[in-house]
């Protein structure tokens, strides 16, 4: 069946903790610089912040851009930053489909790390924390909900192979691939709202709900497209439902 399929991929991947570059954006100079978790912790987490109401490529590369307008991305030079600055930062430069909003955020983000974490945004997952824990304190971020939340835990874990003490409280993060994705194989209805959708995640892989998001992802984005979807070369073809 399509579930045990999405959670078979999605363990089997987990279980590799090889580290891999992580593809974040196209961008080769940019996804780099998200990758280096171990210089630029702040990247990854900025980055998060701003990846909402526009095209995750694009609000993805919000950080790198930072860096190439003020010269530096270390946080002193963030801090130092005021509120005003970066609303002309992002306005000038067209970063977000709203700058005037997403450049508060920016801000008290960049803030709120060199205030929480002493300028260390490695701290939020840093000595095995649980996954409530990594979940929580992005939520502290201004404008950040539970989908960023648990998106930025899952690929912490999933993919940079940050390991916490559990898997429990990262959720799927439904975004219209996923919603698609889930819909379409029958796991939900066609309807299904989004607290279902997290639901029937937690009811596959209870440790981890968040373990075939990825999976689910990826088979969006590749076969199951909106329109015209491939069908014939998806990884799960056998097991869907297709239910179009």
């Amino acid at each position: 069946m399509a579930e045990h399929l999405l959670v078979t991929i999605g363990k089997e991947r987990f279980a590799d903790q090889v580290r891999k570059t992580v593809h974040l954006v196209d961008d080769k100079e940019q996804n780099d610089f998200l990758n280096d978790i171990e210089h630029f912790p702040h990247a990854y987490v900025l980055a998060c912040v701003m990846d909402r109401q526009l095209k995750s490529e694009r609000a993805w590369a919000i950080p790198h851009r930072i860096k190439e307008i003020i010269g530096s991305f270390d946080m002193p030079a963030l801090q130092a930053v005021s509120l005003d600055e970066y609303k002309k930062i992002f306005s000038d430069n067209a970063l977000h489909r709203y700058n005037e909003i997403m450049a508060d955020v920016f801000y008290s983000a960049a803030q709120d790390i060199a205030a929480k974490y002493d300028g260390d945004a490695s701290r939020i997952w840093s000595d095995r924390p649980s996954s409530a824990k990594v979940v929580y304190d992005f939520l502290q971020f201004k404008g950040v909900g539970p989908k960023i939340a648990t998106m930025a835990a899952n690929i912490l874990a999933r993919q940079f192979k940050i390991p916490f003490s559990d898997y429990y409280s990262i959720d799927i993060s439904t975004d219209v691939h996923i919603l698609r994705v889930l819909r379409r194989t029958g796991l939900v209805s066609p309807n299904a709202e989004i607290d279902s959708v997290v639901y029937k995640a937690r009811e596959l892989c209870p440790e981890f709900p968040g373990i075939i998001d990825f999976s689910c992802w990826e088979i969006g984005r590749a076969y199951c497209r909106p329109n015209n979807p491939n069908c014939r070369e998806c990884i799960i073809k056998d097991e869907c439902k297709k239910v179009f």
